[in-house]
């Protein structure tokens, strides 16, 4: 009975599995057909079956951008964002859809160390991070064997950097994979959808108005309160907003 349950289960994955590779290339054929928003229809009932990746989010960003939404343009590409995080094509066409929001947000200063730890970071999604580090411990392990068992001075001392070599990289990437690991969990974002939205002092209707923010803006959700967040934006300004003119990364 397990057994025919396990086959059961296995030949629905494989058919959904085999629907949404259906689906993803009749959205790109409606794409080539400027059809986009057949095309959005089609990528998007892949995700309500749970599917994701980085190229379909990617497609949807293309997708609405095509048609002049910018918010759900910018929202698709920060997720494909977040499982590429090193696509040059997706950061470049992340940039030219932001190019086309009202606020302008220039980030606080980073010192060159921070920046470069950032920039590094990013290179790799926490996965591949995670996956570099396991391949270096396995390559550190086979190394250390050589160089235990080798015989010439030689043999020994190359073995032996290669083994510590290999260990170094494998403890950077560990680095590397923990810090993208904490900055995904930890930092809370979300896109504004809405296209203007109060920022005020206080969790309040009443309280004063600190600033204004408008469609496709990147926040960081800091707190909530009911149907308020606190968010910050890159420049170090925060306030509290609505929480339904948002949508959480």
């Amino acid at each position: 009975m397990k057994k025919l349950i396990c086959l059961l289960f296995i030949a629905i994955s494989f058919f959904a599995f085999s629907q949404n590779e259906q689906k993803f290339e009749q959205g790109k054929e409606h794409y080539k057909e400027a059809n986009y928003e057949a095309a959005i229809s089609s990528w998007e009932s892949i995700l309500e079956s749970g599917e994701h990746s980085a190229a379909l989010y990617f497609n949807l960003g293309n997708a609405y951008y095509r048609i002049d939404q910018i918010a759900p343009s910018i929202y698709y590409y920060e997720k494909a964002l977040q499982l590429a995080p090193g696509d040059p094509e997706i950061k470049n066409n992340l940039a030219f859809a932001q190019n086309q929001t009202i606020d302008i947000i220039e980030p606080l200063p980073k010192n060159l160390f921070s920046s470069w730890i950032e920039r590094t970071t990013q290179l790799f999604s926490f996965d591949n991070w995670a996956k570099t580090a396991l391949v270096f411990s396995f390559g550190f392990v086979i190394l250390f064997l050589l160089y235990y068992f080798s015989v010439t001075t030689m043999r020994k001392r190359l073995f032996f950097m290669g083994s510590f070599l290999s260990l170094f990289i494998s403890l950077v990437c560990i680095f590397f994979a923990f810090n993208q690991y904490t900055k995904v969990q930890n930092n809370k974002t979300a896109i504004l959808f809405a296209s203007s939205s109060q920022v005020r002092s206080e969790p309040l209707e009443r309280s004063d108005i600190s600033f204004v923010l408008h469609e496709g803006t990147k926040v960081e959700i800091l707190s909530e309160d009911d149907e308020w967040v606190r968010i910050k934006l890159a420049d170090g300004k925060d306030g509290w907003m609505r929480k339904g003119d948002l949508k959480e990364l």
